[in-house]
């Protein structure tokens, strides 16, 4: 019933529909600005610098995981960055979550490599009770820091 695999070009459009329904989900769906040939540029250009795993159910695309490799300089090792990860809602509660999540710790385990991290937004109490039962700890004492917009460019600005 269930297919996990690579994302491949044709799967450009529906990993956009992905992202926008997963924006919807958390209230967000303004905010998604990404398009087609961003997708195709940063997956399945000459250099990608991320990752997607599809998931199929019955044939049917049920959801996906986009990710990407971050490093470790106290382990002097890559692991994985789950970006995002969304199963539609018609397809929940079948155990696509938990199959992506055991599918994407199993390919850090076999290249070596040491941790698997990701986000959850705070509100989020049933995302965060399933990755706690699927044995993840939420890092409460760390905040995440981010530049973007005109701060960015404000930073970036200061560098000259």
């Amino acid at each position: 019933m269930l297919t996990l695999r690579h994302a491949e070009p044709p799967d450009t459009s529906l990993i956009l529909e992905f992202i926008r329904e997963l924006a919807a989900y958390e209230h967000e769906p303004d905010k998604v600005v990404a398009t087609e040939t961003d997708i195709s540029r940063y997956v399945f250009g000459e250099h990608p610098l991320v990752r997607v795993t599809m998931a199929d159910w019955n044939g049917e695309p049920a959801g996906f995981a986009l990710w990407f490799l971050n490093f470790s300089s106290w382990e002097g090792k890559p692991g994985i960055y789950l970006e995002d990860i969304f199963i539609r809602p018609a397809y929940r509660r079948n155990g696509i979550g938990k199959a992506m999540l055991r599918h994407l710790a199993a390919i850090a385990v076999r290249e070596g490599w040491t941790r698997f991290v990701w986000q959850v937004l705070d509100w989020n109490t049933p995302a965060i009770e399933f990755y706690e039962a699927h044995g993840a700890r939420v890092l409460r004492s760390w905040l995440t820091c981010r530049v973007e917009g005109d701060d960015i460019a404000k930073l970036a600005d200061e560098a000259h």
